[in-house]
């Protein structure tokens, strides 16, 4: 790629003199860079990256009341950092106040972890910092990262200090830029990967982040490689995704899909029919980034994601530009990716290619906090190994473990909560963060969902409880070996962090009335959506029944009726969940 390729263009440069029926959107290479909103303008006036020098030399020193209100609401993300929620707010207020209104004087902080992967010294130093300077804090996310909260920009140079010495970073774990790039958490060690993904995620993440090019896009911008067959990076659902496939010709490559997104308007990425050689895959990332940064939409903040452009464009434009203007030549055409055989969270416990075996545990609902993180990196370094993965489901993936030493580490990690055979329940629900500390959140989240599961793993319990019968502890052993592809997703507003739109069961957090004149935390419900997996063959956003909504209080209630729905009803035992969801009468859904 030449120099060019990735020039920015000028700042000033004039509008093409060729009439237009409507507003423009704001493309650089068609509308020119002169700033269309407020947004847009501070970005070009100072760039997010330039914020660090001034946190650390007036903005820690001075304290809250020392930030300039711009950089606070605006640049900190190109650094990680967001203002949390104030305690005490209640959902009915999030869309009425101002951010300043509801923000806190201290921040949630996401430490970037591009592909998932982690030492035990690097865990050790963010359990560290969780308990120094987060009051033991720390919840995994489904994008790899480690999210911390009750942090103080006084402490955020010494937080980038102890990160930045064994080799992490928050460096546009947030803002419009690329953030994390997604990885397959068995990344060169499982044993029916089809490509190891870990060179062309450290070259793209090595040359670009960072880099003053893509530190002002439209939007956030987020990427995903796998090679694994399971699929395991939700490739769907994000900007850019390079999936492994095996070209009948050319070997072991990738398979190119654009313009994935959720929040409130689902788009599934596209595939472009195209093969990516290993050696051109940070060509083509940087191809993709650039179109995204020249021709996105960045008029309007709520049209200013890829997702859009490639709708109105469609796959072979796309591809067309991305050819032309961006490549240094065509790529060849290429295969799908075949159905995944294996789920793709990696829970339990794999072999790798090399004879060791590879463990995956679930936290719940993915919050965790300093001294398990702490204690982890204590247990993983006891049973030999120094390596694991976080994964886009809020799951760990510990590497490298002796055969001997399997079962005494999967004994350890229950013991700090972290489950290697977890309940269906407790394996497929995760949370986004939720009214706790989330400014856009209406309704808790991470107790919520916590809670329920606890209650359907006592429902579904394998045996018989007190005062349930043989004859319903027979019906609950048959349901837990049914349930294991059930997902359960709460969200805490409709941004859809926590995928609500691709789960079996998504919640979506709302206020509902209380009968009294008042307001109840709920949600609406999102039935029969998936991404590619062992159980389906290709992704859906499910369905939305009208009126189908549930308190918090009566969530378990509603998920344990849909579920024996489901069990009653199926049309034979292969039948999955969504698929049933997708065709049931409307009443067998209530």
């Amino acid at each position: 790629m030449t120099d060019a390729t990735l020039a920015r263009p000028e700042r000033g440069a004039t509008k093409p003199a060729r009439p237009r029926s409507s507003k423009p959107n704001g493309q650089w290479k068609i509308d020119g860079t002169e700033p269309l909103n407020g947004n847009e303008a501070w970005k070009q006036e100072d760039g997010g990256l330039s914020v660090r020098e001034r946190i650390e030399t007036i903005y820690a020193k001075g304290g809250f009341d020392s930030i300039d209100p711009t950089d606070l609401h605006g640049r900190f993300r190109w650094w990680g950092l967001y203002t949390q929620r104030k305690p005490g707010i209640d959902g009915g207020k999030t869309a009425t106040l101002e951010p300043e209104e509801l923000e806190d004087r201290y921040f949630m902080m996401r430490v970037r972890i591009d592909g998932g992967a982690l030492t035990t010294e690097q865990l050790r130093v963010i359990g560290g910092i969780s308990r120094d300077f987060a009051r033991g804090t720390a919840d995994i996310t489904d994008r790899q990262n480690i999210q911390l909260h009750w942090v103080e920009v006084e402490d955020v140079p010494e937080i980038w200090r102890r990160l930045e010495a064994v080799g992490l970073h928050t460096t546009e774990a947030c803002g419009d830029v690329p953030r994390v790039i997604l990885g397959s958490p068995v990344a060169g060690i499982s044993a029916d990967e089809i490509i190891d993904p870990t060179p062309q995620i450290r070259e793209i993440a090595e040359r670009y982040i960072g880099d003053e090019s893509f530190a002002n896009l439209p939007r956030k911008f987020k990427s995903a490689i796998t090679g694994h067959p399971s699929q395991d990076v939700v490739h769907e659902i994000n900007d850019i995704a390079l999936v492994g496939v095996v070209h009948p010709e050319l070997g072991p490559g990738y398979d190119l899909w654009v313009g994935g997104g959720l929040s409130t308007s689902a788009h599934l990425a596209v595939r472009l029919g195209t093969f990516v050689e290993p050696s051109r895959a940070a060509e083509v990332w940087a191809g993709v980034t650039s179109i995204f940064r020249d021709y996105g939409y960045r008029r309007l903040r709520n049209r200013a994601r890829l997702k859009y452009l490639v709708q109105d464009w469609g796959a072979e434009k796309f591809r067309q530009v991305l050819e032309t203007e961006y490549l240094s030549s065509p790529l060849p055409d290429g295969p799908a990716p075949e159905k995944p055989t294996t789920p793709g969270d990696h829970v339990g416990v794999h072999a790798q290619k090399d004879g060791r075996f590879y463990v995956g545990a679930t936290p719940t609902v993915g919050r965790v906090s300093g001294d398990v993180l702490l204690k982890l990196a204590d247990l993983i370094e006891a049973h030999g190994s120094q390596r694991l993965r976080t994964t886009p489901h809020q799951k760990i993936v510990v590497l490298d473990v002796e055969q001997e030493r399997v079962e005494s580490l999967v004994a350890g990690l229950e013991e700090i909560g972290l489950y290697a055979n977890p309940s269906p329940w407790r394996r497929s629900t995760i949370a986004c963060t939720g009214i706790e500390y989330c400014k856009l959140a209406i309704v808790d989240t991470k107790d919520t969902a916590t809670a329920a599961v606890a209650e359907l793993e006592k429902r579904f319990a394998p045996e018989s409880s007190a005062g349930t019968g043989a004859e319903q502890g027979a019906e609950n052993n048959s349901a837990n070996a049914l349930l294991k592809p059930l997902t359960l997703h709460v969200n805490g507003c409709p941004n859809s962090c926590a995928r609500i739109q691709t789960a079996d069961i998504g919640l979506k957090g709302q206020l509902l009335p209380d009968g009294n004149g008042g307001q109840t935390p709920g949600f609406q419900v999102h039935l029969g959506g998936g991404l590619a997996s062992d159980i389906r063959s290709e992704a859906g956003t499910g369905r939305t029944v009208r009126g189908l909504k549930v308190t918090t209080e009566d969530l378990p209630d509603y998920v344990e009726r849909v579920t024996r729905s489901y069990l009653a009803g199926r049309a034979d035992e292969n039948q999955s969940f969504a698929e049933w969801a997708l065709a049931a009468e409307e009443e067998a859904l209530q």
